[in-house]
């Protein structure tokens, strides 16, 4: 999801700064095999295969939880959310143009892209092309290229597919790259501004969407590429799906995490960064996080309703500017934060502006604190009665009996925040799996 809320904050940047955005993102729900090398099963049917279902019914419980992940994250919804299967016909037309422009050829699995036909092959990525087709000691079969890629595959006659459909060159299904081009092509134009994507879609997937996509058209096919790093685990290891290494927001959740602090920690780290992930990393994002709600609400109680405005008091334009420059100099996002968390502390600056310019900086960081609401915290008169005790207990430096209480406070189904307003009471929510 980081390569998801990264492409959310260039959406939201972009808005801040009154452009007119209009946001495509595909569904591949047909055609991404096992294997870059365009081998292997296709990965739905594969899955459809192993649960004993079908690839469409595979295909909507997938696409189902990740709407579902991105509206926990607050993740903007786009202006043309499509589906690869929904655009075959898109697909078979942009074939048939790079057909006609001697791009293509057939082989006996499929249709295929020439890349010794475009010239700017790899550039993106700044490929030692030539270097790769010189390696003929690598099997290729019956392609005449290494770095050749499928634009259409052929159904082989003893496989039973849920998806395939009927084409010029035989029953089969469209490669994973050839669908990015056509859906993106036909809603935003042969040209247009921004692709973004994770690093490893670099040396393959973008190079290929390129070579396809100004093949047909003789354009330049994307302004601007913006690519996310990877994030990592404690161990340095990529998180993905393939090492079988993935948590889900479902996970966290179920030990009593706001997805909203995994959003929080991806904002904390720029994004061309890799992104360190551990359990501990991620409490310490959702215990900055809770802070943040409760300075929000505390800002909220002591000065009403306020009118979302630009204030005209100079600190605060002072940290505006200063905002703006963080976050338009290449999406600096940690840099932003630290701006934010500066203003908080800036005694200078009253209530009132205090909290306008933080609803200002979350329409960026998308964190929502326009719709938190205080916890209501339903706790027996025992456990407060237990409460008044351990606070008695600190302030007498009694810190032995401190802890004996603050422990059975726990044993009752309650962490305690000690905060400069004093401590608070939040339910575990570990509590209830014990």
């Amino acid at each position: 999801m980081r390569a998801y809320i990264f492409a959310d904050i260039v959406r939201r940047t972009l808005k801040f700064g009154k452009y007119k955005v209009k946001q495509v993102m595909n569904i591949t729900d047909v055609g991404h095999l096992t294997s870059d090398a365009d081998e292997g099963e296709d990965k739905l049917q594969k899955s459809a295969r192993e649960q004993r279902t079908t690839a469409w019914e595979i295909s909507r419980i997938y696409t189902s939880q990740f709407l579902d992940d991105a509206s926990k994250l607050n993740i903007e919804p786009v202006e043309i959310l499509c589906k690869a299967t929904d655009h075959i016909s898109e697909q078979i037309k942009l074939i048939k143009r790079l057909e006609q422009k001697g791009f293509t050829y057939i082989t006996s699995d499929g249709v295929y892209y020439d890349t010794s036909k475009f010239p700017r092959y790899g550039d993106l990525a700044k490929l030692d092309v030539e270097g790769l087709r010189a390696g003929k000691r690598i099997k290729i079969g019956e392609k005449r290229n290494k770095t050749d890629f499928a634009l259409w595959k052929f159904s082989k006659p003893e496989e039973k597919r849920d998806m395939e459909w009927d084409s010029l060159w035989g029953k089969g299904f469209p490669g994973w790259h050839l669908e990015c081009s056509a859906m993106s092509m036909k809603y935003l134009g042969e040209t247009f501004d921004i692709h973004t994507g994770g690093i490893d879609h670099i040396p393959i997937h973008h190079t290929n969407e390129i070579a396809q996509s100004e093949g047909a058209t003789g354009k330049k096919f994307v302004n601007y590429w913006l690519h996310s790093d990877f994030l990592v685990m404690n161990d340095r290891e990529k998180m993905s799906k393939s090492l079988g290494n993935v948590i889900t927001l479902e996970t966290l959740q179920k030990k009593g995490i706001d997805p909203l602090a995994y959003r929080y920690l991806c904002l904390g780290a720029h994004y061309r960064k890799r992104l360190l992930f551990g359990e501990n990393i991620l409490i310490k994002a959702s215990n900055s996080l809770d802070r943040l709600k409760r300075k929000f609400l505390e800002l909220k109680k002591n000065i009403g309703n306020v009118r979302l405005e630009e204030k005209k008091n100079k600190n605060v334009k002072k940290y505006l500017d200063q905002f703006l420059s963080n976050i338009f100099n290449d999406l600096n996002t940690p840099q932003a934060l630290a701006t934010m968390w500066k203003m908080l502390r800036d005694n200078k600056i009253s209530n009132s502006d205090k909290y306008t310019l933080l609803l200002n900086f979350d329409n960026l960081f998308g964190l929502a604190l326009d719709k938190i609401k205080p916890e209501k915290i339903e706790a027996d008169n025992e456990t407060y009665q237990l409460l008044k005790e351990r606070e008695d207990a600190r302030k007498g430096k009694d810190w032995e009996k401190a802890d004996k209480l603050r422990d059975k406070i726990h044993d009752s189904g309650f962490i305690i925040e000690d905060t400069p307003e004093g401590p608070r009471l939040k339910r575990d929510n570990s509590y209830n799996d014990k």
